[in-house]
């Protein structure tokens, strides 16, 4: 006879009869991954981010406030910290406070009235106090004094002045993007969407060229519901004049000169204005609720605004209806990319915008070993960052960077922080949207007043890069102790 086959379970390991069972083919599969975790070295990659929790009821009972929601990183030893923050704020708006109710930052001053502060037993009614420089401090003026005390931060949810949409969050004034998060970066596209890519909307220009045989107003355009960023402008004796759809003017209308000056139109504001020379401008965000008639006896007047494509074969029908032809190209599509903040409005607008170069001189070179040991060693702060945002003043620059990965801190860091240049040309220049490795000190100003991460001239900002992770590491064991 012929010897029986083996099981089939048999071909997983050779094993003598004990008498005991023998373990399933899943149990050694088991087996087999638990030691190969223990002895096959360390964990790799970053840590996981649980599943977001709820938001949490408004910070406040009236008018504007904060939720906040939360999230743990699950990380084993050996592996990196999980990238991102633990916490997301978003606005609340809750019905408008009645009147005579006490703001909130007035309530958190109040709260010292009559408890002896400044290590005497003398006591104060506190106000607030607006004038000093981190607007997220609880500075409260003494009542009849000519001195006013920081008490520490305010609470989360505090506007960061009387009357603006900016809330303080863990001592820093941030605003909310159009996602509703505090601290976000999301914008709106030119077509009003959010984080788009101006693809659900067309850029319709045109310069009006025609001349009328007689003195009066001429329709130059119509501007129709749906209508965003709006822009006209002409250099002439004339004046722009603006007609609702229902006949009225809104400005420069019957033969009277408007002012200067902000004015309500189809549900938007349209800022209306005149230089010193023969220059008008309109503008308007948008978008229109109703359909607006420009209006004015001179040729050459520029426009243009952004319409959604749904809109513009009603747009072009409705302005023929009226007797008129625009007589004007096809409108521009325009290339997909990432919507970018709004500039804020130069003091002399003109129509094309002209690039100014960079006065700043080149920086010197500062690779090198000795150098990067140099910064590592007598930093405050090493890190990787995300450079965010970049704002130029008289004598400093202001970088608002996202922190990826801490490899050394005098104190926590949060996920977004500010870092400061002492120069309006810092060396080296951080370019946005990039990452770092930075080496930064802790600047407290004599007043206690100012806590800041100060990037030294000529010091430690590189980009990152695999081998420079690399180089970083090697310098933080070289460091004397």
């Amino acid at each position: 006879m012929g010897k029986p086959r083996p099981r089939e379970a048999e071909w997983l390991a050779p094993h003598h009869h004990t008498g005991r069972a023998h373990p399933s083919r899943s149990s050694l599969l088991l087996l087999w991954t638990l030691l190969n975790c223990s002895v096959g070295g360390s964990a790799q990659g970053p840590g996981e981010w649980t599943p977001w929790g709820s938001w949490t009821r408004c910070s406040s009972s009236c008018g504007q406030g904060l939720s906040v929601r939360s999230r743990h990183c699950i990380w084993l030893p050996g592996e990196e910290l999980c990238s991102g923050d633990s916490h997301e704020y978003r606005l609340c708006q809750l019905p408008d406070c009645p009147p005579g109710a006490m703001p909130f930052r007035d309530l958190q001053c109040a709260l010292y009235n009559g408890r002896p502060v400044l290590g005497t037993q003398k006591t104060y009614q506190w106000v607030p106090f607006h004038g000093a420089p981190n607007q997220c401090d609880l500075n409260c003026l003494a009542e009849g004094h000519a001195f006013y005390h920081s008490f520490g931060r305010v609470l989360d949810g505090t506007p960061c002045s009387r009357g603006a949409r900016e809330l303080c969050v863990a001592g820093r004034c941030l605003s909310a993007g159009c996602d509703g998060l505090l601290g976000s970066d999301a914008r709106e596209d030119h077509c009003g969407r959010c984080g788009g890519t101006n693809d659900s909307c067309l850029l319709v220009q045109r310069v009006f060229r025609d001349a009328g045989a007689f003195a009066g107003y001429w329709n130059v355009t119509l501007i129709p519901e749906g209508a965003r960023h709006v822009r006209v402008a002409h250099r002439s004796r004339n004046h722009l004049a603006l007609m609702g759809f229902d006949g009225r003017y809104v400005l420069n209308g019957n033969w009277a000169v408007s002012p200067p000056g902000t004015y309500e139109a189809a549900g938007t504001r349209v800022v209306y204005t005149r230089a010193p020379g023969p220059e008008e401008t309109l503008r308007a965000a948008g978008p229109t609720s109703q359909d607006l008639l420009l209006q004015e006896p001179n040729p050459g007047i520029e426009f243009e605004f952004w319409l959604p494509r749904e809109l513009y074969g009603p747009f072009q029908a409705q302005a023929q209806a009226l007797g008129w032809s625009l007589r004007q190209p096809q409108p521009r599509e325009v290339e997909r990319q990432p919507p970018e903040p709004p500039a804020a409005p130069a003091a002399n607008p003109s129509w094309t915008p002209h690039s100014t170069p960079d006065p700043c001189p080149p920086c010197s070179d500062t690779r090198g070993r000795a150098h990067r040991l140099l910064h590592y060693c007598g930093s405050d702060f090493v890190f990787r960052a995300r450079v965010l945002g970049r704002l130029r003043q008289a004598r400093e620059t202001r970088y608002e960077v996202r922190v990826q990965l801490i490899y050394k801190n005098l104190s926590p860091l949060r996920a977004l922080e500010y870092v400061w240049a002492l120069s309006h040309c810092p060396c080296p220049l951080l370019d946005l949207h990039r990452e770092y490795l930075l080496a930064a000190q802790r600047l407290i100003s004599l007043d206690g007043t100012q806590d800041r991460l100060l990037l030294p001239h000529a010091g430690y900002a590189r980009p990152w890069t695999p081998a420079e992770d690399s180089r970083v590491r090697v310098a933080a064991r070289q460091c004397p102790v």
